[in-house]
C-alpha cells in the first residue's frame, strides 16, 4: 500500500470537510444576517440567534478539521518507524490502520484502511507496539503483521 499516496488522499478528504464546514457556516451566517434586518419582533431574534449557534457549530466543525489537517501535515513519508507512532501504516490480522486524523473507514487501493487518532482506543492500542507483536481490540486478539 502506498502511504504517501494515503496521506494525500486524507489530506484530500479533510480539505473536502473544510469546504464544506466553510460553506456551512457562510450560510449560517448570512441567513442569521437577513433575520437581524426584520423589525417583526421576538420571533425574528429568535431566528436571528438560532443561525449565530448553526454558525458558530459550523465554525468549531472548521476548526477541528483544520487542526487534523496540521496533524497530518506533519506527517512525513518517512521510512518504516520500528514502534508504532502518529503517522504509522499498520497491517494487522483485522488489516489496515492508519495512526493520524480520526476519519473511520476509508477504501484506498481497493483496500479498507481504518483511519484513527492517536488517542482513539485503538490508537492507543496501537502505539509503541512492533511487528509479530500481539494485542487484544475488542475481545479478540490480533497480530502486527507490518509497519509503513
Amino acid at each position: 500500500m502506498n502511504k504517501s499516496g494515503l496521506i494525500d488522499y486524507v489530506k484530500e478528504l479533510l480539505e473536502e470537510k473544510m469546504k464544506v464546514a466553510w460553506e456551512a457556516m457562510e450560510a449560517a451566517q448570512e441567513s442569521a444576517n437577513d433575520q437581524g434586518k426584520s423589525s417583526m419582533g421576538d420571533k425574528y431574534e429568535t431566528s436571528r440567534s438560532m443561525g449565530q449557534l448553526d454558525r458558530n457549530m459550523h465554525a468549531r466543525q472548521y476548526e477541528q478539521v483544520r487542526v487534523e489537517r496540521t496533524v497530518l501535515e506533519r506527517i512525513g513519508n518517512t521510512t518504516a518507524p520500528e514502534r508504532g507512532a502518529v503517522g504509522s501504516l499498520i497491517k494487522t490480522t483485522a488489516g489496515w490502520f492508519f495512526v493520524s486524523v480520526s476519519l473511520g473507514v476509508l477504501k484506498y487501493e481497493d483496500e479498507t484502511v481504518i483511519a484513527v487518532s492517536s488517542s482513539s482506543p485503538v490508537g492507543v492500542i496501537l502505539l509503541g507496539k512492533t511487528v509479530n507483536e500481539k494485542f487484544r481490540f475488542q475481545n479478540k486478539e490480533q497480530t502486527i503483521l507490518e509497519m509503513r
